[in-house]
């Protein structure tokens, strides 16, 4: 493990989630949202609706900008985010995950838990001087961020489409 489980959690879900913008979009429905908020084992309060769903979409270009800002603007970004949600963390368990950072209540909105939980991983992604691991996919057809958390920082493609498509395009043109 790079990062603690809980900043590991978070970049995770905010990749997706910034991701989810590419073509074709993979949120548009109540229903999707609901999904992600299972997948990545959001706890608190969740609307489901479409006023909900909106307001996660409209998070999209800001967590992008966070995640792919160089490391000073990195800070302005995650300093603002804490100040405007009034960030508090404080330690916290629940259900089978040990002690972690919650820095917002549990009843606040999801956007805000979203937006504060990303700031809080890159809160440690900064102190580590490890923005490397975040990176845009190297496919030159594709703008999707790539966190790579693997060992030998290997990971270049946002997805295994986007890794498939250049390893067949670069088998064609040793091939000719």
């Amino acid at each position: 493990m790079v990062f603690a489980h809980d900043t590991e959690a978070a970049l995770l879900a905010a990749v997706e989630l910034v991701n989810s913008a590419e073509s074709p979009d993979t949120l548009t429905e109540p229903a999707q949202l609901a999904e992600f908020f299972r997948r990545h084992d959001y706890t608190g309060a969740h609307g489901g609706d479409r006023r909900e769903l909106d307001a996660v979409r409209a998070l999209r270009p800001a967590l992008r900008e966070l995640l792919t800002a160089d490391r000073d603007r990195a800070v302005e970004l995650v300093n603002q985010t804490l100040a405007i949600n009034r960030a508090l963390p404080q330690l916290t368990r629940h259900g089978d995950v040990d002690y972690h950072v919650h820095a917002v209540a549990a009843d606040a909105p999801l956007p805000v838990r979203i937006a504060v939980e990303t700031a809080m991983a890159m809160i440690d992604v900064i102190r580590a001087n490890d923005l490397t691991r975040i990176a845009t996919c190297a496919d030159d057809t594709c703008d999707g961020i790539v966190l790579d958390l693997s060992r030998n920082r290997s990971r270049r493609y946002c997805s295994t489409a986007c890794g498939n498509r250049n390893a067949v395009a670069a088998y064609r043109a040793r091939q000719k």
